[in-house]
This record gives C-alpha cells, sequence and structure tokens, in this order.
C-alpha cells in the first residue's frame, strides 16, 4: 500500500494528522506530491503554519518519502528537507501499471503525460480530491491536508494494486473509491 498527500503548505497540524493517518495506514512509503513547506502568493498562511517544524518531522522518516516539486517548493525548502523534493515528476511500477507522480500545475487529468491503458495519473494541486477511472486508465488526486477546496474535507489517498481511494484526514473514512480493474 502507498498513502499520498499533497499540499501541506508547511501547515504543522496538518502534517501531525498526516504522519498519524500514514502510520495507522500500514502503507510502506508516503508519497508527497508538493507544496510541503510554503504556503505560497495566492493561499493565506496556514493557522498553524511551522515550515521548520513540517521539515523536521518528514526529515524523521525520510527513507520513506517518495516526492516531486510542486510550484511553491524551492531550493530555499530542499536545502531544509532530507529527502528529494526537487524532481518535477516521478515514476514508479505498482504490478504491470505505471504510477506517475506529478504536482499537477504541468501535467494533470487536462494535460497527460504519456500512459498506457491501465495506468494512474497522481496528481495535486488542485486541493480537490478525484479517484476515477478517465479515457482507460486512472486519474488520482488526495485534495490537500492543509487548504480542501470546494466544500471537501482535508484528505489524503491511498493506493493498493486493487483500488484508489481518497479517505478523511479527520475521521479516515472513505470519500472517494475506484476499483483498479484488470486491462
Amino acid at each position: 500500500m502507498l498513502f499520498v498527500c499533497s499540499d501541506i503548505h508547511g501547515d504543522y497540524q496538518a502534517l501531525t494528522l498526516t504522519l498519524a493517518a500514514f502510520k495507522r495506514s500500514g502503507a510502506s512509503h508516503l508519497i508527497s506530491l508538493g507544496d510541503v513547506l510554503n504556503h505560497g502568493p495566492r493561499n493565506p498562511v496556514p493557522a498553524h503554519y511551522a515550515p521548520l517544524k513540517v521539515a523536521e518531522d518528514l526529515n524523521n522518516i525520510a527513507d520513506k518519502i517518495i516526492a516531486v516539486r510542486g510550484n511553491c517548493d524551492s531550493e530555499v525548502d530542499q536545502a531544509l528537507c532530507h529527502f528529494p523534493l526537487l524532481a518535477e515528476y516521478n515514476q514508479m511500477l505498482l504490478g504491470t501499471r505505471k504510477i506517475f507522480l506529478c504536482h499537477g500545475h504541468n501535467y494533470g487529468p487536462n494535460k497527460l503525460p504519456p500512459l498506457s491503458p491501465g495506468d494512474i495519473l497522481v496528481s495535486g494541486h488542485s486541493h480537490i480530491p478525484q479517484a476515477q477511472q478517465q479515457d482507460g486508465h486512472f486519474v488520482l488526486n488526495p485534495g490537500s491536508v492543509s487548504m480542501p477546496r470546494q466544500d471537501w474535507q482535508a484528505s489524503y489517498a491511498l493506493i493498493t494494486e486493487q483500488q484508489i481511494q481518497v479517505c478523511s484526514l479527520v475521521d479516515h473514512q472513505e470519500l472517494l473509491n475506484c476499483p483498479l480493474d484488470k486491462n
């Protein structure tokens, strides 16, 4: 199982809940889809903004993190984090499926990278969760752990070989689920 989060934006309280959910899930790795430390110029400063504490707690599990760069991440952020943070995208395999990881500001559901049928695009950026099949492949957005939009609650995602799902950060209830049918 893989645990996916996005858009922490330096919110220490959101990260604390995220790390508790990660531990509770039993997932082998935490995938961060970017916007880790900085709140960004278009967003309000989170009430629990503590980017140094966020970096410190993430550094404690650096060996379990796979991360990509968000549009608010920079070289200054990388200097604080002990895991690679600035890759525009990353790719991994889940069985025979390719998982394409990105923040969502360059690639996303409306501007796809090369995908084969059954592959999974995983992106954040919009702060709006999504888990669905689209044109023969799958699209997953975990939403945001710190600044959800459009009346969604703070959320994260889980990926298994059988399904992609989005869960509430507060009560861990499933919000969205999409089975990964055999292709």
